[in-house]
């Protein structure tokens, strides 16, 4: 027992100081981006490729920023998706600091890009009626999580924000790490590995609920359980196209687009289930 805490508690310990420089990179990031003189990029005909890369940016801030512009009419639905599906939130940052299921972060990204651009483009594409708001927004930042940078001392911004929500993500690692060990100590790999591929056809939806969950703990536990073995790459897929950050709760915001705002969700639950349980069977062939 002690043992598989002991060891839970260090391989979140090897973490931590890789998370908390990366999140101070981020905070330093967020502050320097605004939403003001270049707005017209993402209205043009590459605006889908555009929000696709700037998702994959690992914070939640710019899916934050995106719900921010489409709620006023600044953006297209199709570019708004493609920033949504290519949101991970914690995901990147978890990978590279995971060891060997680092591999998985180029073809994690190279996919959740695909996705992204392809169905921002297509539903732009079919919805051409739609109109955007003429003028110049204020300023807007893509601040992670929704939070404010104006007077905010810089120790808290670029310090203590970072730490706080390295140990934040910390945490989580660490629960997944406990429930794992004490898994494989009573039950063990092969079982588990088993009881996973049995499961390959279901997981997609199910991560893909889960990654709905406006929390960065989601992305945390879906990530944490893929390294583990606990979950296929196409269910993590799934539940990592789906994770859109505080995205949706902006949206859901605008009590008086309730019905806009549903068909948004289960649009991105719809695509991000279905591209999981596509990659999944793509495993099973080659």
């Amino acid at each position: 027992m002690w043992e598989v805490i002991l060891d839970a508690f260090l391989d979140t310990l090897i973490v931590l100081p890789f998370l908390i420089i990366i999140y101070i990179l981020i905070e330093f990031l967020e502050h320097r981006t605004t939403f003001t003189r270049n707005h017209k990029i993402l209205q043009g005909n590459i605006a889908p490729l555009i929000g696709s890369a700037t998702g994959l940016i690992p914070q939640c801030g710019f899916s934050v920023m995106a719900a921010k512009l489409y709620d006023k009419g600044l953006i297209r639905t199709g570019t708004l998706l493609a920033v949504l599906l290519a949101t991970s939130d914690e995901a990147f940052i978890i990978l590279l600091s995971s060891g060997e299921a680092a591999a998985a972060i180029m073809p994690l990204v190279a996919i959740k890009l695909i996705v992204g651009i392809g169905v921002g483009y297509f539903v732009n594409f079919v919805y051409t009626a739609e109109k955007l708001s003429e003028g110049d927004p204020e300023e807007i930042h893509a601040y992670s999580c929704g939070r404010e940078h104006d007077g905010v001392s810089d120790i808290k911004v670029y310090l203590l924000n970072p730490l706080r929500h390295a140990l934040m993500i910390a945490f989580y690692l660490l629960l997944v790490n406990l429930i794992f060990g004490f898994v494989i100590a009573e039950i063990g790999e092969d079982k588990i590995a088993a009881s996973m591929i049995g499961g390959i056809y279901f997981q997609p939806f199910i991560t893909a609920l889960i990654g709905l969950i406006p929390n960065c703990a989601s992305s945390a536990i879906i990530t944490g359980t893929f390294i583990h073995g606990g979950i296929t790459f196409g269910s993590c897929v799934a539940g990592l196209c789906s994770n859109a950050g505080l995205g949706l709760v902006v949206l859901f915001r605008n009590t008086k687009k309730i019905k806009r705002n549903v068909i948004l969700t289960v649009t991105l639950y719809a695509v991000s289930a279905v591209t999981g349980l596509i990659i999944n069977c793509l495993s099973l062939l080659f």
